[in-house]
């Protein structure tokens, strides 16, 4: 009998959840998925929830003869996770990843490795304001964007089948270098979730009012904040490893502010109208370009 495909996920969480759920709906019987948990409720749960065949809080039983490592930590938490599965890794296996920030991690793991062990990278444009493997979904991944580092140690055939990995989750695939990535990454992603976090902070500023404030909370509130409910460690740790092109981009974004405040504050009708307008048709022309690829 052929040996099953082995995947082992670290971190068995929403996204690391979902992809399990996913590789299983591909692969069926052929796949046998181990996930490394910390506690017993969330190796129950994850393998309840289909995400995983085994789980276990013991390094190496779940990386031990895998063929792939799907690492779905925080940012942080990954290079110092693979120090640790290093010495049980097989000659020949994979690891990847599903960080949110791309150069760090290039820099971190591409010395740390060494030759026989191959690392491709990717960065799955996806989640919800949930999170944990009771969260997961195996069509988390299905048209949204699943971006694949060009930066690789693995040969053309090895990266050819990570990436097919990838394709079988549904996703449309992407591919980018490091530096690229994380710059607009944090223009599309990384600001606007801390925007999106100001936007719920500000609030505090006014704890007199906040009974009022919530008759008044709607739609409108509920769409440009719903981001401000992800996991906390993992933005702090996105902020951390992608710290230059965020602060850049905030302090960009501080000036429009600015910029609109002192047109609201001249009663310059004008500015502010060409303001919301130039949104509108730049945000338009976005979701025209990006809807027939993805689900934004």
């Amino acid at each position: 009998m052929a040996q099953k495909f082995h995947l082992a996920i670290i971190g068995v969480g929403l996204i690391g959840g979902s992809f399990g759920l996913a590789m299983k709906a591909s692969f069926g019987d052929d796949i046998y998925i181990t996930g490394l948990c910390r506690s017993q409720q969330s190796m129950d749960n994850a393998v309840s929830c289909g995400a995983v065949d085994s789980a276990s809080p013991d390094v190496e039983k779940v990386v031990k003869d895998a063929d792939v490592v799907y690492l779905s930590t925080p940012v942080l938490q990954i290079v110092p996770m693979t120090k640790k599965i290093l010495p049980y890794l097989k000659s020949g296996a994979v690891v990847t990843d599903a960080g949110s920030t791309k150069e760090y991690l290039w820099n971190e793991l591409s010395r740390l490795l060494p030759k026989d062990i191959y690392y491709v990278s990717g960065h799955p444009m996806t989640g919800k304001e949930k999170s944990g493997v009771t969260a997961a979904d195996k069509n988390l991944f299905r048209h949204k964007c699943y971006v694949v580092l060009e930066e690789t140690t693995a040969p053309k055939d090895v990266y050819d089948k990570v990436v097919d990995l990838f394709r079988r989750t549904g996703a449309r695939l992407t591919t980018l270098d490091a530096k690229k990535h994380d710059r607009c990454a944090s223009l599309i992603s990384h600001v606007p979730h801390v925007t999106a976090a100001a936007l719920v902070n500000i609030l505090g500023l006014y704890d007199d009012d906040m009974n009022a404030v919530m008759k008044l909370a709607g739609g409108g509130f509920k769409d440009t904040t719903r981001i401000a409910s992800s996991n906390s460690d993992m933005w702090a740790d996105i902020c951390m490893t992608n710290g230059a092109l965020i602060s850049k981009h905030l302090r960009e974004l501080k000036k429009i502010i600015g910029d609109i405040a002192d047109a609201v504050d001249a009663h310059d009708r004008q500015a502010v109208y060409d303001y919301f307008a130039a949104a509108k048709k730049r945000r338009d022309a976005i979701l025209d370009y990006t809807e027939p690829y993805f689900d934004i």
